[in-house]
Parts: structure tokens; C-alpha cells; sequence
């Protein structure tokens, strides 16, 4: 037996869901074509830009443990990919104040160039792909988005 579409949710409290909806189609549809893109465009990965992102707004270096809690995910997930890149020459890693425990990572010079490059090519990506979203509706929807995130941020 096929089913048909999921009736469009209704009643109080329905639009909240319906953004939710909206917002979670978005998201994975651009997010998909971004994982495609950095993979036939640089042969590399959406972790692993996330990560030189990352890396890339602040050139002193982070700790480790700093660097997943910034992007949300495991220190282990983190780990593997600095790993890489390490391996790659686009990332340094050292001991914290000779602390074994700690590791400071930032991006190599290379690092930067490349992570450089590569940035351009997803900004142009992100234009072409939100292209019919006008500049103020884009201000008015990331003020928005703001203001919502404010109002659940820090919860654990």
C-alpha cells in the first residue's frame, strides 16, 4: 500500500511546527548540496571545512576541547579530522603550556590558503543557492533566527 502525502499540520500551536519542518527541509537540502559540491569541487568533506572554519576565525589557535564544543560535536569526531589535517600539513597541533592533556590546534599557512580558496567557492555556493532570498529578507530572517536562538541557548 503506497500512502499519500502527510496532511499539512493544523490547529494551535501548528505554524511552529510547520517552520520546524520548513526549516529542517532547508537546511538538509542546502546542506546536501554543499556535501556534494566540497566533495567534487576540493575532494573534501562538510566536517572537515566546519572544522578549518572554525580554525580559520580564530588564526591564535583553539583547544581542542574548545573546537568541539564550538562546533557541537564529540571531541572524538574532532579528533579524527584534526588528525587529517594534521597528517595533510593544514593543521598544527601542540601541547597546551607542555600539558599533555591539552592540545592547541590552528591552521598551517597552508591551512589558511586552502581553507581560503575553498571558502570563496561556498560563499558563492550559498549566493547561488539562497539567491532568491533578498538582502533585507535575509537580515530580517537572521535577526529572527537570532532572537529565537537566544531564547533557548545554553539550556543542556
Amino acid at each position: 500500500m503506497v500512502a499519500g502525502p502527510l496532511p499539512a499540520p493544523s490547529g494551535p500551536g501548528k505554524d511552529r511546527l510547520r517552520l520546524w519542518i520548513r526549516l529542517l527541509r532547508a537546511s538538509r537540502t542546502i546542506e546536501a548540496e554543499l556535501r556534494e559540491r566540497l566533495k567534487k569541487e576540493f575532494d573534501t568533506t562538510l566536517p572537515r571545512f566546519d572544522v578549518m572554519a572554525a580554525l580559520y576565525r580564530v588564526p591564535e589557535g583553539m583547544l581542542m576541547s574548545d573546537l568541539s564544543r564550538f562546533l557541537l560535536v564529540s571531541n572524538g569526531n574532532v579528533t579524527g579530522i584534526v588528525d587529517r589535517l594534521v597528517s595533510e600539513g593544514l593543521v598544527a597541533r601542540a601541547r597546551r603550556n607542555g600539558d599533555r592533556r591539552t592540545s592547541m590546534v590552528r591552521l598551517t599557512d597552508e591551512g589558511t590558503k586552502s581553507f581560503a580558496t575553498i571558502a570563496a567557492a561556498h560563499e558563492g555556493w550559498i549566493g547561488e543557492l539562497l539567491g532568491k532570498v533578498s538582502e533585507e529578507d535575509a537580515r530580517r530572517l537572521t535577526g529572527m533566527l537570532t532572537s529565537f536562538r537566544s531564547n533557548w541557548e545554553g539550556r543542556e
